[in-house]
């Protein structure tokens, strides 16, 4: 057969970065510097669109350092909807109707054409407090307010040294105090992996060359300013191993808590050990998957017998909150729940279908899920990004989820009354309000 001539094969963006770009950095950062206050107000207006971002905590439920944990359902209905109007339609009918909620949708990057590592501004003021390390970028700024993020700074549980409580002394972890923190209960062997999860290294938006988005030439970021104090801050950034750029997933960091019962890394990637997810991040995630970049803005390679294996064996010391109501099976003691959490609890395990991937005591099945969400919507475009399938998700442990909003794997459910929404939507399950609100009360006490 010929070979099929040149101009019938369809064009598309390249998966290549340009290495070297001919406009000089201070003309690169006061373009972007001056569009910053389009595309932000851009982006929010989509966001507001979606969700109702009002402070509403509810009454006596706080993390575990006593930050307000967000009460209702945040995600917008189409007007003159209800939850059980919608509830009540097949999927075929909610795609049909385009009545699918918007903020059940893949959540947009704060400028997702550009994507790369956007930081909440407590963690970027404390750094740069303690460090004088500047993670504010200038074109563009994260999106959620505090009130939906997780307790800053959060507690530390230690596996080993589960006597102790929370370990933090309400401090955040730097390379400034990590040994003073932690000298004597840690081995020398995890003080090392600990330095090393603090230490910043060069990534695609904060590095020395002429393509950063930081003002000022960075010495780069370091594993903890996402997972801040071995749990997560709600840093967000844009997944490497997709592309067109459009196609690539917004990804909320997951909390460290409980890495040393997972057996699956990663949101959507399904990487086997939590060294190869630690390795991966330096050498490819930090970069966008692309290694030519990589080497351009100083790459770190970390050697796979000493330093990856001392930053796994850190990690996986972070234990999950105090559970004071759950017993060793990881079930309630009827003794200590409320009525309404044992509801909750029974729907857990049987109408509602949680327990099917949120098995005990931990509340994972270590796998993957595909909820084939685009059952319910056509494809199309919204801030920069394809609202399209998601594909498989890992299935992340509920112990401590009250403590790690927002949720899914990219954050789009800012709480958990718009978790259970959405799942009772995707799975079919038809629960009542009062159902709904029960099985929200018991996983807040996870």
């Amino acid at each position: 057969m010929c070979a099929q001539p040149a101009s019938a094969v369809p064009e598309r963006d390249s998966s290549y970065a340009p290495v070297s770009g001919n406009e000089p950095f201070a003309a690169v950062q006061r373009r972007m510097a001056a569009a910053k206050p389009g595309l932000m107000e851009a982006h929010m207006e989509l966001v507001r669109e979606r969700y109702d971002l009002s402070n509403r905590p509810a009454d006596g439920v706080v993390m575990t350092r006593g930050k307000p944990v967000q009460q209702g359902v945040r995600v917008r209905l189409k007007p003159g909807l209800t939850w059980e109007k919608l509830a009540s339609l097949t999927p075929e009918e909610i795609r049909s109707q385009d009545l699918f909620p918007a903020g059940f949708m893949p959540l947009p990057h704060p400028n997702h054409p550009e994507g790369g590592m956007v930081f909440p501004h407590f963690v970027i003021d404390e750094l740069a407090r303690q460090e004088q390390r500047d993670l504010t970028r200038f074109d563009l700024d994260f999106d959620w307010p505090d009130h939906f993020l997780p307790e800053f700074p959060a507690p530390i549980f230690l596996t080993t040294r589960s006597d102790l409580g929370d370990v933090s002394q309400g401090r955040v972890v730097t390379l400034d105090n990590y040994f003073a923190l932690f000298d004597g209960l840690l081995n020398p062997k995890q003080l090392e992996g600990l330095r090393l999860l603090l230490t910043p290294f060069p990534q695609q938006q904060f590095n020395a060359t002429d393509d950063r988005r930081s003002l000022r030439p960075s010495r780069g970021v370091a594993c903890f300013d996402c997972h801040s104090n071995g749990h997560t801050d709600a840093a967000t950034h844009l997944t490497g191993d997709a592309r067109p750029q459009a196609f690539r997933h917004r990804v909320d960091t997951p909390s460290l808590r409980g890495v040393n019962i997972q057996q699956l890394f990663g949101s959507q990637r399904a990487m086997k050990s939590v060294e190869d997810f630690t390795e991966f991040e330096q050498r490819g995630a930090y970069f966008d998957g692309d290694p030519v970049i990589a080497a351009k803005k100083g790459v770190n390679i970390l050697d796979r017998g000493s330093q990856v294996q001392a930053m796994a064996e850190m990690q996986e010391l972070f234990d999950f909150p105090p559970a004071p109501k759950l017993n060793v099976f990881g079930k309630l003691d009827p003794k200590k729940a409320t009525a309404r959490e044992l509801r909750g609890q029974e729907l857990f395990f049987g109408r509602a279908q949680c327990a099917t991937c949120h098995a005990p005591p931990y509340y994972t099945d270590n796998s993957m899920h595909n909820l084939d969400t685009e059952r319910f919507f056509a494809p199309r475009a919204a801030g920069g990004a394809m609202m399209t399938t998601d594909g498989p998700i890992k299935t992340f442990p509920l112990r401590g989820i009250k403590d790690s909003p927002p949720y899914l794997h990219d954050g789009r459910l800012l709480t958990l009354a718009d978790t259970v929404e959405f799942f009772n939507l995707i799975l079919e399950t038809h629960l009542t309000t009062s159902e709904k609100t029960d099985l929200e009360a018991f996983l807040r006490v996870l």
